[in-house]
């Protein structure tokens, strides 16, 4: 058994609508053929060699990814860089590629809603809505109120696993409850966890100067995580809508591996 390609790209177009994407963004169909069968999918953050080698192990005809291959565009698909590379493996060896970008970051049940769940918040609600259910970031509650380093901790231990860990900014035993995150990089949205009342703030990429001048002004606390684990919850999110929407028809695996760029942390002790 098996579904044609369009079918499958209807399906995800209908949960994460194209229009939410934003301007500058490029999201959809980057490789294959509408009428292409589909049997197998290989769900992952990123379109890099080690997931392509990953489908092509798999026999997968299908790759979806939350990044996008050529954000920026581009005019040219030689095989003469990685991207290039990429495109002719892909080609060559029958794999489509679909991606799935801000737009799955601001659909309900998408990115956003998946990183909010994963740590433990309920009562979410977008952090700058479009709509009741959509829009960038979510901002809710933890059940109960805790220390900064115990919600450090579960946060740690609910993201999947990955070399860099996460950093913490902020007093350890201050009491914190409501809590905004947004998948990826999140320098944008310091101004409006902190308008909606957070006490902490999760994403991922926050660079010195801003985190830095943030603090200096107070809560919301910030919690940054790796730009792969910000995302990732989506993966298994959207590999078993997949699953269901075609029990008979589709075997869809979520890719867990790491495809952040960092390999190991050395804190200040391991130097000597």
């Amino acid at each position: 058994m098996s579904v044609e390609l369009n079918e499958i790209i209807r399906l995800l177009q209908e949960i994460y609508p194209p229009e939410l994407a934003e301007e500058w963004d490029r999201v959809g169909l980057i490789t294959g053929h509408l009428d292409s069968k589909i049997d197998k999918v290989l769900v992952a953050v990123d379109p890099v060699a080690t997931v392509a080698d990953q489908a092509i192990a798999l026999g997968a005809q299908l790759i979806v990814t939350h990044h996008p291959l050529y954000l920026r565009g581009t005019s040219f698909v030689a095989a003469t860089n990685p991207k290039g590379v990429l495109v002719h493996r892909l080609i060559e060896n029958g794999i489509a590629l679909f991606n799935a970008h801000t737009n799955a970051d601001s659909a309900n049940g998408g990115v956003a809603d998946c990183l909010a769940r994963a740590v433990g918040l309920t009562k979410t609600r977008p952090l700058l809505p479009v709509s009741e259910n959509t829009g960038s970031g979510r901002i809710g509650k933890l059940p109960q109120a805790m220390t900064l380093g115990d919600f450090a901790k579960q946060v740690s231990s609910r993201l999947p696993k990955c070399p860099a860990g996460i950093l913490v900014g902020g007093d350890l035993d201050a009491s914190v409850e409501t809590i905004a995150v947004s998948g990826g990089s999140g320098d944008s949205f310091l101004s409006a966890a902190r308008e909606k009342g957070a006490d902490v703030y999760i994403c991922a990429d926050l660079r010195h100067h801003p985190a830095s001048e943030h603090l200096e002004a107070g809560k919301p606390y910030l919690i940054c995580a790796t730009h792969w684990a910000s995302e990732w919850p989506w993966v298994p999110q959207c590999s078993q809508i997949l699953k269901e929407s075609f029990p008979s028809q589709l075997e869809v695996i979520a890719s867990t591996i790491c495809t952040d760029p960092w390999t190991k942390r050395i804190l200040s002790e391991e130097q000597d």
